[in-house]
């Protein structure tokens, strides 16, 4: 087989789109700039659905790389698919293009390990499908009232089917960091570190903050509403557990004590044979990894990447720490303790640009820890945007008043102690989909997706800052 060689931003311009927003809040932008604000954003999905598709001849697109993920032209056409559904059939009222499909792309019907097997859209169909559906939604976007309905107003379902496709583009790139063969995505180096000597750790104080969000226009269900929540006095870690610490735990035999692990963790560990995170080597002295087809020394500096929930857990137990839960570290993230307010952000209200956060698949990789000190939350917590998903030790459960909207199956069916919550997006998330309060969540046995840690303890009254 014959790799087509293809920058990521080959088809878009990702220092041009990656602020992730207008400039004012979407509550303040007129019809039409709001109009225009969300054709961009729809645009820049697309470019990079198109960039991780096109990086691969079809024999590749069809192919399934693991039985842990879609081929990719399956998840193609579950976005059009998706997309005609919610903006051509439901907001913009026309008639279905492609019903005979529906069953095929539904993600609850049909697991991804027998996804291969169905009589999918090839690769030119899929394109032309997601092309044809893309005409028709700008031109319901162009008629469509941005207000009234729950689903229209403030171009609601638009976004929610844009931050759907950037979902999904995430993890068509951890699909291509399984394939196997000759590296076809390529982008420039993440920043170096600017700060250096940061403390070990924060501590925030006792007391309550607004967690969730009920004034975020394209909020999900999940994020919603805000609820005061009380937090004891407790330290996080100032940036992400680093592979150089992660190797300490690996190196000391932590894989091989059990000391350290929760019976599922060891079950699993033991059954496995898990003995370093995935995509780790042990050559020459020193860990390597491969990272889409770049087989290179694990990196001293940047968070640890591709560790599942038990082994974050292991290390924290290891360290002497723990995760930190949910509430801990939204707070951390969002909490300003000048103004007692909680912000949209870690830095502040503003959306994120290439200084804040590494996101958008700009670099194809975790930045440096201190790579980005503007994005630094108000309590010294650094890059809790970006570089990788945090794990937390907090189960995903409803907020106190949920309400399931527009569907119960994108989060009400997923409620319960089976799976964990992940905050901060990672370097393969978009802006669109990533808020100080939005919530992914995944099994905890899972290591292919681009997530690391960092740890938390208790404090106590007389500890420093408390």
């Amino acid at each position: 087989m014959t790799s087509v060689h293809r920058d990521v931003d080959d088809r878009i311009d990702f220092r041009e789109s990656s602020d992730g927003g207008p400039r004012r809040p979407l509550r303040e932008l007129s019809e039409q700039d709001l109009r225009a604000h969300t054709a961009e954003v729809l645009d820049r999905a697309r470019g990079r659905s198109v960039a991780l598709t096109d990086a691969v001849d079809d024999e590749d697109l069809v192919k399934q790389h693991s039985k842990l993920m879609s081929p990719l032209v399956w998840d193609l056409a579950h976005i059009g698919s998706q997309e005609e559904i919610w903006l051509v059939r439901d907001v913009g009222g026309r008639e279905p293009l492609r019903p005979d499909i529906d069953d095929l792309y539904d993600a609850f019907q049909h697991p991804r390990a027998t996804r291969p097997s169905l009589p999918l859209l090839g690769p030119s169909e899929a394109r032309g499908y997601v092309e044809e559906v893309r005409r028709k939604a700008f031109d319901v976007l162009e008629r469509t009232p941005l207000s009234g309905r729950d689903v229209t107003r403030t171009a609601f379902a638009f976004g929610m089917i844009a931050q759907h496709e950037q979902q999904h583009c995430e993890t068509m790139l951890a699909t291509h960091q399984l394939r196997k063969g000759d590296p076809v995505l390529h982008a420039p180096a993440p920043p170096p570190a600017q700060v250096r000597d940061l403390p070990d750790e924060v501590v925030v104080p006792a007391g309550s903050f607004v967690m969730g969000t009920s004034v975020e226009p394209w909020a999900l269900d999940n994020e919603r509403p805000a609820h005061e929540v009380f937090v004891d006095a407790f330290a996080i870690d100032t940036t992400p557990v680093t592979g150089a610490r992660y190797a300490e735990f690996v190196d000391d035999g932590g894989y091989a004590d059990p000391r350290w692990w929760s019976d599922d963790g060891w079950a699993y560990r033991s059954e496995h044979g898990i003995v370093a995170p995935r995509f780790w080597r042990r050559e020459g002295g020193r860990w390597w990894r491969t990272r889409f087809g770049v087989y290179e020394p694990v990196p001293d500096d940047e968070p640890v990447v591709h560790v599942s929930y038990h082994e974050a857990e292991a290390f924290a137990a290891w360290a002497g720490k723990r995760l930190p839960t949910e509430a801990e570290w939204e707070k951390a993230a969002r909490y300003d303790p000048a103004t007692g307010r909680s912000r949209r952000y870690p830095w502040g209200d503003d959306d994120p640009t290439p200084e804040h956060a590494n996101l958008g698949q700009r670099h194809l990789r975790p930045a440096p820890v201190g790579a980005y000190p503007r994005g630094v939350s108000a309590l010294g917590v650094h890059q809790l945007i970006g570089d990788v998903w945090e794990w937390t030790s907090s189960d995903f459960r409803p907020y106190p008043g949920f309400v399931a909207f527009p569907y119960r199956e994108y989060s009400e069916v997923f409620f319960g102690p089976e799976y964990k919550v992940l905050r901060g997006g990672s370097f393969g998330s978009d802006p669109v989909a990533v808020r100080g309060t939005f919530r992914n969540w995944d099994l905890p046995i899972r290591r292919q997706i681009f997530a690391g840690f960092r740890c938390a303890r208790d404090v106590h009254p007389g500890d420093a800052g408390v």
